[in-house]
Parts: structure tokens; sequence; C-alpha cells
């Protein structure tokens, strides 16, 4: 493959993940705009990409297939056996295929492409588009080491990514992918015990998002466990200790465990059914 600003992107779909990556691909300098481009049945898709990245979009899937050395599928995953059926003697063993439709696993891809394919799937999540996700990714058919150094750079444009094994998929769908779903929630009760306690709307929602995000680059950043950070906040028969009996009383953790599980056995059974 070609170095740094000299790699092909393609994107299969031109929709706001697809946006977010190509923009992060591009600003990071992974790449540059004029080797980049997309391909959307939409116009608006298409008009969204190029006005937001700087790239080309055409409506031809097989445009970007044939001209690409990354080929990054972000359609919906009712429409990838009919892309992959679309695109499979177009694509050659020398190209690297990503895939970020949920739900569909690598033996779709061998079983539509066949066995010598280099493929990653990827499962993202929507803080991508502000450069701050948090992406698991698996390789498939013939894809490398160096296949997946590749697909961690790029993901690391719009946040963090990790390898795992695909089985392990399902769960990070359950924790990171659905995840931000329940910070959302985290964050808009924290708002209304603030405004319960009388802060304004504007200002306590501030500050519980301030407080949400500093808490995660403290754990980030320091590499300690968040029970030893936890404890360090919390001083002898202070505030913290009583707001922390009272989420123990409400179930937090519980709660927040079973949304995991509950969300990763859901992946598992749409996955089934792909």
């Amino acid at each position: 493959m070609s170095d740094s600003k000299n790699r092909n992107v393609g994107f299969i779909g031109a929709g706001r993940m697809a946006t977010a990556l190509a923009a992060g691909l591009i600003s990071s300098g992974f790449t540059s705009a004029d080797h980049v481009s997309a391909s959307d049945t939409y116009e608006a898709a298409r008009d969204s990409f190029t006005r937001e990245t700087g790239a080309q979009a055409v409506e031809s899937n097989l445009t970007v297939v044939e001209q690409s050395e990354i080929i990054v599928l972000s359609v919906k995953p009712q429409h990838v056996a009919e892309v992959l059926e679309e695109i499979k003697e177009t694509l050659t063993d020398q190209q690297l295929l990503v895939s970020i439709a949920a739900g569909c696993p690598l033996s779709l891809f061998v079983e539509k492409l066949g066995k010598t394919k280099r493929l990653i799937r990827v499962m993202p999540n929507t803080p991508c588009l502000v450069k701050q996700g948090a992406s698991a990714f698996a390789r498939g058919g013939q894809a490398s080491e160096t296949d997946a150094s590749l697909v961690e750079s790029l993901l690391s444009t719009v946040g963090t990514a990790v390898e795992v094994p695909e089985a392990q998929l399902d769960a990070v769908t359950g924790l990171s992918g659905s995840g931000p779903a329940y910070i959302y929630q985290i964050i808009e009760a924290l708002s209304d015990g603030g405004v319960r306690m009388g802060l304004p709307r504007h200002i306590a929602t501030q500050l519980a998002a301030q407080t949400v995000k500093g808490a995660a680059e403290m754990v980030l950043e320091t590499g300690e466990h968040p029970g030893a950070l936890k404890d360090a906040v919390t001083s002898p028969g202070g505030t913290t200790i009583a707001g922390i009996h009272a989420l123990e009383a409400g179930g937090l953790r519980n709660s927040l465990i079973n949304a995991v599980s509950a969300a990763t056995n859901r992946s598992i059974e749409l996955g089934k059914q792909s």
C-alpha cells in the first residue's frame, strides 16, 4: 500500500459516520482529500460528504472500489449483501475491506467474497462524530497484523481503537456501542438533580456534562482504577459518601451492568437474524 498521504481510501456509503471518519483521516494527515472518495445513491449525502471533507463523492460504488486501496463499507446492514454482490468481481485480494455495518459478521463477507479477501469488521460508536470515539475491530479472511495496525491508525483519527476477537464484538456493542446512550441518561439525571437543588437548567447540564468528561479523562490519563479515583474524592462522613450511598441504594451499578448485558444479548440475537 501507498504511504501516508498517498493512501487511497474509499467509502461505500457517505453518511454521518463515513463523513466523520473521512474528515478525521484528512485532518490528521492519515491521507489527503484528493486521495479520499465516497459513493452514495443519495445526492444530499454526497453533497454533505464533499462539503465537510473536501473529498469527491460519486454515485457509483464500483468507481470507488476501482480507485481505492482501503474500502470502508458504511451502508445500512440490510444493504450489505446487495453491495457485496455488486463489488465482488471488482474487489481484489490486494485491497483491504473494512466494514462498519452493524451486526454483519465476517462469515457473511467470506461467504460473499471468498476466503482470500482481506477483511476487518469494526464496531464504532457515535462519539466518532466529535473525534471521541471508542471503537473495536476484528480481523477476518486474510487480514494481517499490518492491516490491523492500519485500521487502528485509521480509527485513532476519531478516538481510540482496540483489536478484539470477533466473538467479543457483541460485548463491545453492549458497552461502548450502546454506552453513549447510558451516559446521556446519567448526564440528564445529574442535571435534573442540579435543577431540583436550585441550579438553572443550562448551568446544571453544562456542569454535569463537564463532570462526566473530566472524570473520564482522569481514568484515561492517570491509568488508576476507577475505584481508587472514587476513594480519593470520598472523605469520611462527607458529602460524596452520602451521595454514593444513595446511588448504591438505587442500584446504579447493578443497573449499568444489566444494561451492558441486555444490549450484548440483543446484539447476539440480531446477529443471528442477519
